[in-house]
């Protein structure tokens, strides 16, 4: 059996014989958000399933395949399709992404999510900047050897929503007359909904919008020296904040309307990032 940093280097040679650029963004595309990729120029689509030892997408609304070209012009690799724990995934079978980005040449990488809201600020269809997380998940992507050659043991996460990143959303929003919000981030393992006693919890310590994702491979990232922005699509709102119940065909149908609000925040951040 490959040892992680073989499997890696095994993935991404393997890319980098069927593509003529250097990506320099990467992004990954939540639940019902997928959409954006088509509108990348000039791309290549590489299934998961085409990728030795690579996972495979089993969640409505994740494709599962790479997008390498260009977006707005900036060189750009789409992850359409995450992995979660909740689907029996090992936390080195869900970052395995990242990493394979990380050798690719990504420098920045945007993360997008559909999250339940919490907070008061928060309503159905928003969009919300990450700008911190809590780690309810019960694990971390970083346990066991440490991979010497892509960072260090003890990585620091104060700052791992990276602050211009943070401030050039924004600007791209107000641009676009969107009102984007921005908050904190609390993942839990799922795959059943929280509790509204949970979700009592989460508001009580901090939390603003709540998810099943992103955390994981944000802290990878971080460790390999990507820096880092996200966004979550509030695509309902928590365990007994509304009397209704909760159901992920829901998810999917908000996400599709909001989808549009963040494509052009998108757009107009990659647009941004390339007079960096």
């Amino acid at each position: 059996m490959l040892d992680q940093i073989e499997k890696i280097d095994r993935i991404v040679n393997l890319i980098k014989s069927r593509i003529t650029l250097i990506p320099k963004l990467g992004i990954i595309l939540g639940s019902g958000l997928g959409d954006y990729g088509d509108t990348m120029e000039e791309y290549l689509t590489i299934s998961y399933s085409e990728l030795p030892g690579f996972p495979v997408s089993t969640v409505a609304g994740h494709s599962g395949q790479f997008q390498i070209g260009y977006c707005m012009g900036y060189p750009t690799m789409i992850m359409k399709g995450r992995f979660h724990s909740y689907e029996g995934y090992t936390l080195s079978d869900v970052t395995l992404p990242v990493r394979v980005m990380k050798g690719l040449g990504i420098e920045t990488l945007i993360v997008t999510n559909a999250a339940g809201g919490i907070s008061d600020f928060l309503k159905q269809g928003d969009l919300m900047i990450i700008k911190d997380h809590l780690n309810l998940s019960g694990g971390n992507p970083l346990v066991g050897k440490n991979l010497d050659n892509y960072g260090t043991r003890f990585p620091d996460l104060t700052f791992a929503y990276d602050h211009d990143m943070r401030q050039l959303i924004q600007k791209s929003a107000l641009y676009e007359s969107i009102d984007i919000k921005e908050g904190i981030y609390a993942m839990m393992l799922g795959p059943s909904y929280e509790t509204p006693a949970e979700i009592r919890m989460l508001k009580y310590i901090g939390a603003d919008a709540v998810g099943m994702s992103t955390v994981p491979e944000v802290i990878v990232a971080i460790h390999s020296g990507i820096r880092v922005a996200a966004i979550s699509c509030i695509t309902n709102m928590a365990a007994g904040i509304l009397d209704q119940p909760l159901r992920h065909e829901k998810v999917m149908e908000t996400a599709e309307k909001a989808k549009w609000d963040l494509k052009a925040c998108l757009d107009r951040t990659i647009m941004n990032i390339k007079r960096l």
